[in-house]
């Protein structure tokens, strides 16, 4: 059993390659709903797109400050979780707005090796509070938020329309097709997450990082 990560605020000028913080949408609306959704005590929940979340005014103004006018879905990911599994990433930013404090374990898609392989000694650790609205860009790996307190988390997840939602397999064209897990969805998993029932190419190496 690995020691636990160092985790440090978002503020953090390191985080600076991995994403940034966004001031001034209002996002109360949404927080509010997120009230109402649910958190599982031992794993987690995703929802690509929630009615009750794009129904909210703040849908429109995210769609447009932060995905300049493109079509969105807003869902979430909610639970408790302390580890990393696999890494993943989309060809555009995602948005994440914690409604409770939470963790975020992110690492660049630059560092990934010839073979699709990774090494998560490479990753870093950021804890964001509630009500804080963060862009990870396109380069950025990420997979589900970790807790950021006890009880668990809820993060507002948004992202262009589909994205997270089936895709059909089809024959790899370029060596990247093995990673498609889903549309706009890359994914890299560690050997002990259990995603390779899935289908998930295997290629995460070293620890299964713990916050």
């Amino acid at each position: 059993m690995g020691s636990s990560m160092k985790v440090r605020p978002i503020t953090d000028e390191a985080f600076k390659k991995y994403g940034r913080l966004v001031e001034g949408l209002n996002v109360d609306g949404l927080l509010e709903k997120m009230k109402d959704t649910p958190l599982p005590e031992d794993s987690t929940v995703y929802v690509a797109g929630d009615e009750d979340l794009e129904a909210d005014p703040a849908c429109g103004a995210v769609s447009r400050s932060l995905f300049g006018g493109m079509p969105v879905q807003i869902g979430y990911c909610n639970g408790n979780n302390h580890k990393l599994n696999a890494v993943e990433y989309h060809r555009n930013s995602e948005i994440n707005i914690p409604a409770t404090d939470a963790v975020f374990i992110v690492g660049m898609q630059q560092d990934i090796e010839d073979d699709f392989t990774y090494d998560t000694s490479k990753m870093e650790a950021f804890y964001a509070p509630a009500g804080s609205v963060i862009e990870l860009y396109a380069t950025t790996l990420h997979y589900a938020p970790c807790n950021g307190k006890d009880g668990g988390f809820k993060v507002i997840v948004v992202l262009p329309k589909g994205t997270n939602t089936d895709i059909e397999a089809c024959e790899p064209m370029v060596r990247e097709d093995r990673l498609l897990f889903a549309r706009n969805k890359w994914l890299i998993a560690h050997p002990e997450s259990g995603l390779d029932a899935d289908g998930a190419f295997t290629g995460l190496k070293g620890e299964n990082l713990t916050v």
